[in-house]
C-alpha cells in the first residue's frame, strides 16, 4: 500500500543552546510533574559543564541537512522540517510553519528507536497537543532492529575495541547502556509488557554478535532521574563497573545502544561520570560512538519513508519482525 505525503518532520527532544536556556528548558522537560527548581538545579550543572549548550540541537541540524541531501540524491521529493518537544524550534511552531507552507499530510521521524512511554508514546501525545487543524501527521515505525541503526553501532563497537591495547582486547567486557526508566513504565511497554527492555536487549545482542562474537556482554542503564523511592531499571552503569571490576575485569567497552547521537547524556553520564568511575577502579575504558549522521542511518530514514510512500519492503535483523506503523503504546510489535 502506498500513500502520498507533503513533507517529513524530524521530531526530537531538544536542548538548551546557552546558559540562560538551561532552567527554562529543564522546566519544559518536567512540566506538569511538580519537580522543584532545587532538583532541576542539580541537572543544570551538567549542562553548565558544557557552557550551557547541549549538542543535540546541532546534531539535529546536521541530521536534517544529511536527510535533505540523501533525499535529493535519491529522488525523494519531500521537504524536511525539524521540531522539538522541549526547546526551539518548538514542535507547535514547526507545525504551524508547515501548514503555512501548504503541508497537509506529513510523515514524522522520531529520534528514538525503542518502545516506552517516554521514548515513544509521549511524542505521540506532544503531536496531539501541538495539532494544527488541517494538518495530519503520521509517525514512522520504530527502527531498533533496522540494519541502518544496527550496523553503525557494530562498526563503532569494533572501533572502540581497536582503541584498547591489543593484548587486552580479547578479555574486555562489552557493556551496552540505555536510558533507565521506571520499572512500572517498562512493565507497561507493549501489549505484553517489558517491550522497552526486550527491544534493547535484542539490539544489543545483534550488535554484540557481529562486533565482538566472543565477548561477554551486559545491558545496563544510565541517566536515572526521579525520586529515589520509585524503582527504576537497574543496574546503573557506575554500579555495574564496580561489580565487574571486583570480578577481575580489566577493560570495558561501552556502547550507548539506547541513543542515536552523542548528546549530553552520553557525554556527561558516560564520557564524564562512567569514565571517571572506570579510572578510579583501574579499568581500561573505551566508549563506542552513536550513529549520528552515519550514511546508513540517514539512508534508513529514507527507507522508512519509502515503506509508507512506495510500499518498500521493511528491513529488520534478528528475532523480531519489523515493527508496523507506530501506534499507541507500541502495541504493534510481534515476535517472529
Amino acid at each position: 500500500m502506498t500513500e502520498s505525503y507533503d513533507a517529513l518532520l524530524l521530531l526530537s527532544f531538544g536542548g538548551p543552546e546557552g546558559p540562560d536556556d538551561v532552567m527554562p528548558f529543564l522546566r519544559n522537560v518536567v512540566r506538569g510533574r511538580g519537580v522543584p527548581d532545587e532538583r532541576l538545579a542539580e541537572v543544570a550543572e551538567h549542562y553548565r559543564h558544557f557552557g550551557g549548550v547541549s549538542p543535540i540541537n546541532e546534531q539535529n541540524r546536521q541530521l536534517l541537512a544529511a536527510i535533505k541531501a540523501d533525499f535529493a540524491a535519491n529522488g525523494v521529493d519531500l521537504p524536511v522540517y525539524w521540531g522539538n518537544r522541549n526547546w526551539h524550534p518548538m514542535l507547535t511552531d514547526t507545525l504551524r510553519q508547515m501548514y503555512a507552507d501548504g503541508v497537509r499530510k506529513a510523515l514524522v521521524f522520531i529520534t528514538s528507536a525503542y518502545c516506552s512511554y517516554s521514548s515513544c508514546q509521549q511524542y505521540h501525545e506532544d503531536l496531539a497537543k501541538a495539532h494544527v487543524d488541517g494538518l495530519e501527521t503520521v509517525v514512522l515505525r520504530r527502527f531498533f532492529n533496522h540494519p541502518g541503526f544496527i550496523e553503525p553501532h557494530v562498526d563503532a563497537v569494533r572501533g572502540a575495541y581497536a582503541s584498547l591495547l591489543p593484548k587486552r582486547r580479547d578479555d574486555a567486557r562489552l557493556v551496552f547502556t540505555a536510558h533507565s526508566i521506571p520499572t512500572r513504565m517498562d512493565e507497561q511497554a507493549g501489549p505484553t509488557g517489558h517491550l522497552y527492555s526486550r527491544e534493547l536487549r535484542e539490539a544489543a545482542r545483534l550488535v554484540a554478535e557481529q562486533a565482538a562474537p566472543n565477548a561477554q556482554w551486559d545491558l545496563v542503564w544510565q541517566s536515572r532521574s526521579g525520586p529515589p523511592q520509585v524503582p527504576w531499571l537497574e543496574p546503573d552503569i557506575n554500579d555495574h563497573l564496580e561489580a565487574i571490576a571486583a570480578d577481575g575485569v580489566t577493560d570495558v567497552v561501552i556502547s550507548p545502544i539506547g541513543f542515536v547521537s552523542d548528546h549530553l547524556e552520553v557525554l556527561w553520564d558516560l564520557d564524564n561520570e562512567a569514565r571517571e568511575t572506570a579510572y578510579k577502579l583501574g579499568l581500561g575504558f573505551a566508549r563506542a560512538a552513536t550513529p549520528g549522521t552515519d550514511r546508513r542511518f540517514v539512508a534508513m530514514v529514507r527507507e522508512l519513508v519509502l515503506e509508507r510512500t512506495a510500499g518498500a519492503e521493511p528491513r529488520a535483523l534478528g528475532d523480531f519482525a519489523a515493527p508496523q506503523a507506530c501506534t499507541d503504546l507500541c502495541a504493534d510489535l510481534v515476535s517472529r
